[in-house]
């Protein structure tokens, strides 16, 4: 979900030399935590209006020096740098394009965010109160080749919407305006879809009730962060249902497999006429089966 701070107030760029530092750190901690095995994922962070600070390709994150860093225009040409810049740089350069507010951008392969995005599943919302304030609806993209500008489009639907994306078959990619702010989702994300399957080992998810999420987008909304689930737009969209995003699942073959829907909001569209088509489904094959005298988990 969308975190722009309401605030027109910018931090000032930190000095380059404190930029690369925080870079190699923040490269040591996505190592740790195992977000990132051999030379993957990638770090960047916008200089000025031409001028991108990125990690090179084919290096270990958890190693990196600020001397091994590169920068790059807009178009992704290296300007300064030994080693060469990453490929998918031009991920980053499309998320600031779209995104001028957009200062740094995180790409890594966070285990269990990669598995929903392998998985094809979309991420439950209305459980967790930090996800909901912090990161609201998570879209999955389309499938591309890693590398390439078509790779790079793929986010293209959702930037405007969301400081976290995940791609799918592939990892995460998070942004803001800080190198660190940028890596904060990510493991926000990768700690709650952990959670999940966790809580899916246990039984079952409960959901938060629509008065108590509302709640909480409420308190978003007083930090200075936006939230589609706010708009007029989505004003009559069930507030859980993951109906931000739900438009894109065809195309990007985004199911409901693992985790069931939550249950239709009082109010929402779901709830006032227009049933939810998976719970529907699934309330008349209970009922089928109870009748048939088969046990359902």
């Amino acid at each position: 979900m969308a975190m722009h701070t309401t605030s027109q107030t910018r931090p000032a760029t930190p000095p380059l030399s404190k930029l690369k530092e925080e870079m190699c750190d923040i490269g040591r901690r996505i190592y740790a935590k195992g977000f990132a095995a051999g030379n993957d994922g990638n770090i960047s962070f916008r200089l000025g209006p031409n001028e991108v600070l990125c990690t090179p390709t084919q290096i270990s994150k958890g190693f990196m020096k600020p001397a091994d860093l590169c920068i790059v225009d807009m178009e992704g040409n290296q300007l300064a740098g030994q080693r060469k810049r990453s490929s998918e740089v031009l991920l980053h350069l499309t998320i600031m394009k779209e995104r001028p507010d957009v200062k740094s951008v995180v790409h890594c392969h966070p285990p269990h965010a990669t598995a929903f995005a392998v998985a094809r599943e979309p991420i439950p919302q209305c459980v967790l109160p930090e996800v909901e304030v912090f990161l609201g609806d998570v879209p999955i993209t389309r499938y591309e080749t890693p590398g390439g500008q078509k790779f790079a489009d793929t986010v293209k639907p959702f930037v405007q919407r969301a400081n976290v994306v995940i791609l799918a078959n592939h990892g995460t990619v998070s942004f803001g305006e800080s190198i660190e702010r940028a890596y904060w989702w990510t493991e926000i994300l990768d700690a709650y879809c952990r959670i999940l399957m966790l809580a899916k080992d246990l039984g079952r998810v409960t959901h938060l009730t629509k008065d108590q999420t509302k709640e909480l987008l409420d308190l978003k909304a007083q930090w200075g962060f936006t939230d589609p689930r706010l708009s007029d737009e989505l004003a009559n969209c069930d507030i859980c249902g993951n109906d931000v995003f739900r438009s894109s699942w065809s195309e990007t073959g985004v199911q409901r497999k693992a985790f069931d829907a939550p249950p239709a909001m009082a109010g929402s569209a779901a709830a006032g006429g227009q049933p939810d088509q998976e719970a529907l489904v699934k309330a008349v094959t209970e009922q089928v089966c109870r009748q048939l005298g088969i046990t359902t988990s």
